[in-house]
């Protein structure tokens, strides 16, 4: 039987970054509500921003302050559930009407605005609850990461299920040594946020009530189109979502990035088909070498990640599995003492030579992960698990990913303290975006 050692809170990795001026007020830590309330404000309205506003509202400190959306057809539900909330469309209004009036905020929108609104919040001195990925490109999550430690606020990503005990027993058992030194990580999704069709030649009016400018925010201007960016399919487009990688990557790293306590990758290379102009590719397949670390066994460790139906794991893996079928989602970790099958949302389950192993379950308290995000902002002791120290880092690896696939069968070098791939000019453009005059981030290095 596998015995677990203790497991220390690991230590965060610091990444480089361009410093923003410090704003003249700063509520949150240095001034806390005088009733010790949260004044909290939404940055998004369906969908996942709402789970976030119902579950971050559930708390009993927190008092919804406003809620901004580009949409005014969520409006009439908002209001019924949270009538005292002030309602926004424009994000940059309410900064500057009520930026000394609320602590806290989620930012739950399409991915284009993640780094844009974050940073906003994160100069204004407010605790920033981030939806994964953190941000759309590198430079933008460089920057936040860095402007939120600079600051000192508090800050949480969105990867709830680091949280969940199946995680955390995971990280337990990897920690542990449950299946010896990790040689080799797969993770993989079967989602398929792609598109390789050309953008239709169509345009269609507005709906009443959504500004479209406003929707757009720092991407270029283009023609309406229904159903195809809003309200879900923007996830395949390149300028607003980050495909399937980004979608499901940053939660489905975490198992495996945390347990092996990993910081950059050395090196990353796509196999799979490469996105056209528009949108992103189906069907990824992205390698990646990261610095060994005394959870695996070499110098160096290799992770593959595998996106869409047809893009999967060696079947071979199943006979190690006891007749298991690999899952939709999840990992499995191949050690020098067995392997783990860990799908994603289920319980971790090792093996050696095709036979179950015993192990023995750590003890782990509940965790909620957003009250944990509301409960350090209150105590100001603890960061909360998913701050940004880690999801930043944790999210370059997983944009890495992204940015690798335009350049199929290349083997991109990664100089993580400069931000820049060696040798590859190309790619090193990617590395951040170009922004729609008006909409810039002020300060982005």
């Amino acid at each position: 039987m596998t015995t677990l050692n203790t497991i220390n809170r690991r230590s965060f990795l610091t990444a480089a970054g361009a410093a923003f001026a410090a704003p003249s007020f700063l509520p949150g830590l240095r001034a806390q509500s005088l009733n010790g309330k949260v004044r909290h404000v939404s940055f998004g309205a369906g969908g996942m921003a709402r789970a976030d506003l119902n579950t971050i509202s559930g708390h009993k400190a927190v008092e919804v302050f406003a809620v901004v959306d580009v949409d005014k057809r969520s409006w009439p539900e908002i209001k019924s559930a949270f009538p005292k909330a002030k309602l926004f469309q424009d994000w940059r209004e309410l900064m500057a009407a009520e930026a000394g009036n609320f602590d806290s905020a989620n930012v739950s929108t399409p991915d284009h605005m993640h780094g844009p609104i974050g940073a906003a919040l994160a100069a204004a001195g407010k605790h920033v609850y981030g939806q994964k990925p953190l941000t759309h490109n590198l430079r933008e999550c460089r920057h936040l990461a860095t402007l939120v430690r600079k600051q000192g606020v508090m800050s949480q990503m969105g990867i709830q299920v680091s949280s969940d005990f199946n995680e955390r027993y995971c990280q337990a058992l990897i920690k542990a040594g449950a299946i010896g030194k990790v040689k080799e990580v797969y993770s993989f999704s079967f989602k398929d946020w792609g598109d390789m069709s050309p953008v239709p030649q169509s345009k269609d009016a507005v709906p009443e009530g959504l500004s479209w400018d406003l929707w757009l925010g720092p991407a270029a201007e283009r023609d309406f189109i229904n159903g195809y960016y809003h309200p879900g399919n923007w996830r395949k487009r390149r300028d607003f979502g980050t495909g399937t990688l980004g979608d499901m990557g940053c939660h489905m790293f975490s198992g495996w990035y945390r347990a092996l306590d990993l910081t950059a990758p050395l090196s990353v290379k796509s196999t799979g088909p490469a996105p056209n102009r528009d949108n992103w590719a189906i069907n990824g397949k992205v390698e990646y070498i990261f610095p060994g670390t005394a959870y695996t066994e070499g110098k160096e460790v290799k992770v593959t990640w595998f996106d869409g139906p047809k893009s999967r794991p060696p079947a071979e893996l199943e006979k190690e599995f006891g007749g298991v079928s690999i899952p939709g989602e999840g990992s499995i970790f191949t050690g020098t003492d067995g392997i783990m099958l860990f799908p994603h949302g289920g319980r971790p389950l090792c093996y050696q030579n095709g036979q179950a192993k015993e192990v023995k379950f750590p003890k782990l308290e509940p965790r909620n992960h957003w009250h944990e995000f509301v409960d350090c902002i209150l105590t100001g002791k603890n960061k909360p698990s998913a701050n940004f120290d880690y999801a930043g880092p944790l999210t370059e690896a997983v944009l890495l990913g992204c940015l690798a696939s335009v350049f199929p069968g290349e083997e991109l070098k990664w100089d993580a303290a400069a931000l820049k791939f060696t040798g590859h000019d190309a790619a090193t453009a990617l590395v951040g975006r170009s922004y729609r005059k008006g909409w810039e981030i002020p300060n982005l290095a």
